[in-house]
């Protein structure tokens, strides 16, 4: 029996239809991947199975009494608690039946009843047999695979960024392991390192899962079957990642085959039609009319989805030392991270890398202006223009479209040009004019690409700009920074993106 059972499911979101009669079913223990391009509805999807969202029509049916964990991917989590003490929650059943067996203990010590010892030794059994005393080191385990513990278990959830709570949220899951995971982008804040750690960890995972990822290596390591969502459709395939897009291909190649086939087999029926209604074979043109009017169409082949055109303009910048770091100092309260001496000259392409939580987010926005720096210095050459990217996607207005963010930044381009220039970056003509806070994750960095493609720069600072982007997107990104002839400086814990054109990765933990 599956666990989910999915049938004629159909959900439009504006005036797109993201599934139309899809059917799909999840079996226990099952790892499924979701793909599909940005806007495609894979969150949506994952909404409807947590019950955030009532889809349009069909079924959603769940084993009954299963238990579902679910993290989306802009994770909220409030409290006034530290970090353990909120994870401890996870495990809020067997502290309450410690706290009864120790109550029967001491009833037995001061009554002398047998009964009470009896059933104060049947709970101790429980608690030993579901590993009540190693929970400690099963939160500690947890916290550094994921990078909580250079945080700190005493840190305030309060005191958080959006990306630590967002890995509070996904220990608290994997601690409690529910019957069923659904995870929407889960790597989206964590590094190449805690990555690997939750590959590992999922892939032994006992029970089932569904996740949304843009990350294809992660999700080659995690996944035994992908849902594919393309055109509207839901199509379940058996086995990797790397498996998966070969079948996909096959059948792609197949599809066309067939329908090329059967509009050849058309035009000439219809050829035969034209020439013979009228003659002695008419009888015969007629029967083929109706088996014609009968033919089952196959349908067109699905127009190929076109890759963003990201590219960066630039400005001239004479200075070979473009930026020039002394003794630099940054945090908030507290200090998070030291430099003793960073120097990047004109035309280099340096990648930060580190642990999360050790401070790179915080350096970018320092050396931007967003927050103050501590003590030590920060040189920028005269000549320098920044673009800056911020991995967090938080708007002004989110109720403004698309079209008006853009046309607010640059109020002398025509309505015609700013759908252009949105359309070049992979925004869709319909998506124009909705709310941005309605759209998908990639879809809103796409637009936030397109407000800082329209900006000259000569040096640009990104702190992950691949959170949320497809395939397609991530490798216009790619060829856009190797075709930049100014000076990069990013943050990335996606090594396949960078390994081909950076000129210098630095660990940030050992400057």
């Amino acid at each position: 029996m599956s666990l989910l059972e999915i049938t004629n499911l159909s959900h439009t979101y504006g005036e797109k239809i993201l599934y139309q009669n899809e059917a799909l079913e999840l079996f226990k223990g099952e790892h499924m991947g979701i793909v599909g391009q940005n806007g495609a509805g894979k969150s949506t999807l994952i909404k409807i199975l947590s019950g955030e969202i009532i889809p349009d029509g069909g079924h959603v049916v769940w084993q009954s009494n299963i238990k579902l964990g679910h993290l989306d991917q802009h994770g909220v989590i409030t409290g006034d608690c530290s970090i353990t003490e909120y994870l401890k929650r996870a495990f809020c059943e067997l502290y309450t039946l410690e706290e009864k067996m120790n109550g029967l203990y001491e009833q037995y010590a001061s009554t002398g009843d047998e009964k009470a010892l009896l059933q104060a030794a049947k709970y101790q059994i429980t608690l030993e047999a579901r590993e009540f005393y190693h929970i400690e080191s099963h939160i500690e385990k947890v916290m550094n695979g994921l990078g909580l513990s250079v945080i700190g278990g005493n840190r305030l959830i309060s005191e958080l960024s959006g990306g630590q709570r967002a890995k509070v949220i996904l220990a608290m899951l994997l601690l409690e392991e529910p019957e069923v995971l659904l995870l929407d982008e889960p790597t989206n804040f964590l590094d190449k390192e805690h990555v690997l750690w939750l590959s590992e960890y999922l892939s032994a995972f006992p029970n089932a899962f569904i996740v949304v990822s843009h990350d294809y290596d992660f999700l080659e390591k995690i996944s035994g079957c992908i849902c594919d969502i393309d055109a509207g459709k839901l199509r379940k395939y058996t086995g990797k990642y790397s498996d998966f897009l070969k079948q996909k291909q096959h059948l792609s190649e197949e599809h066309i085959h067939r329908y090329l086939a059967q509009q050849q087999q058309i035009k000439k029926t219809e050829e035969f039609i034209r020439k013979n209604i009228a003659g002695n074979n008419s009888r015969n043109a007629r029967g083929r009319r109706k088996q014609l009017e009968r033919m089952a169409r196959i349908a067109p082949p699905s127009a190929s989805v076109s890759k963003p055109d990201f590219s960066f303009l630039e400005t001239t910048g004479s200075s070979q030392e473009m930026l020039n770091v002394k003794n630099l100092e940054i945090g908030y309260n507290y200090p998070l991270l030291s430099l003793q001496n960073l120097t990047i000259n004109r035309g280099q392409k340096i990648v930060i890398t580190g642990f999360n939580g050790i401070g790179k987010s915080t350096l970018l926005k320092t050396l931007t202006g967003q927050i103050k720096k501590m003590s030590g210095d920060f040189i920028f050459a005269d000549t320098v223009r920044l673009g800056y990217y911020e991995q967090d996607i938080i708007w002004e207005s989110p109720c403004q479209s698309p079209l008006e963010i853009i046309t607010a930044y640059y109020p002398s381009m025509s309505t015609k040009e700013v759908r252009r220039q949105l359309s070049r970056c992979g925004i869709k003509s319909e998506h124009v004019m909705q709310a941005v806070s309605t759209l998908s994750g990639g879809e809103q960095a796409k637009v936030k690409f397109c407000k800082l493609l329209l900006s000259p720069c000569n040096f640009l600072i990104l702190d992950e700009p691949t959170n949320h982007l497809d395939a397609l997107a991530k490798e216009a990104l790619q060829d856009a920074l190797k075709s930049f002839g100014g000076t990069v400086l990013l943050v990335s814990h996606e090594e396949a993106f960078y390994r081909s054109w950076a000129s210098q990765v630095i660990s940030i933990e050992k400057i």
